[in-house]
């Protein structure tokens, strides 16, 4: 089985897009926290986790242009989106921008894994070695973000259920547009 040409334009488009969105809650988060004093611990995860994001975004970026593969039209929509979200969550506090990221890369977990399999079944080798290393990372964000106390923001059944959501949601319209 090999993907057709559409298919993994839509692979790569959608990864694309999640850490240009990633990278945009990092931003949001790291604008509320860098103006509060004592948050120097949380700011230095969020910009490690935001240096890792940016590194998948520039692989991508040469994936995109070594392909001709166009960007989702939505960028602008989802770097304002995954700023006011990154933005919100931190408002409500630290354990709140953790359970953000908790809920966020364990939909990107999910997705790299069906994506991995995907392309392991096509061949495609190469690029699923790449996403693999992209989800192990994905993953320890998950990890860190429960350690540091994600499911003890307020509301996060509720919180963690509807960035789940939106996430999935992100990820289909971002496949197509």
């Amino acid at each position: 089985m090999s993907l057709t040409l559409n298919r993994r334009q839509e692979i790569l488009r959608v990864d694309h897009a999640g850490e240009y969105g990633a990278i945009a809650i990092y931003r949001g988060q790291l604008a509320v926290f860098e103006r509060q004093p004592d948050r120097e611990r949380i700011t230095g995860q969020l910009k490690e986790m935001a240096g890792q994001e940016q590194e998948h975004l520039d692989a991508f970026d040469k994936l995109l242009n070594a392909g001709s593969v166009r960007p989702t039209a939505l960028s602008p929509v989802w770097n304002a989106a995954g700023f006011a979200l990154g933005a919100a969550t931190a408002l409500l506090g630290e354990k709140a921008a953790h359970a953000c990221t908790e809920a966020v890369e364990t939909v990107i977990e999910e997705h790299y894994g069906d994506q991995i399999t995907e392309l392991e079944a096509a061949g495609e080798t190469e690029l699923a070695a790449r996403m693999t290393k992209f989800r192990d990372e994905e993953v320890a964000h998950k990890e860190l973000a429960a350690a540091e106390g994600a499911a003890q923001a307020p509301a996060y059944p509720v919180l963690s259920a509807l960035i789940r959501f939106g996430c999935r949601a992100a990820i289909r319209i971002s496949e197509k547009v």
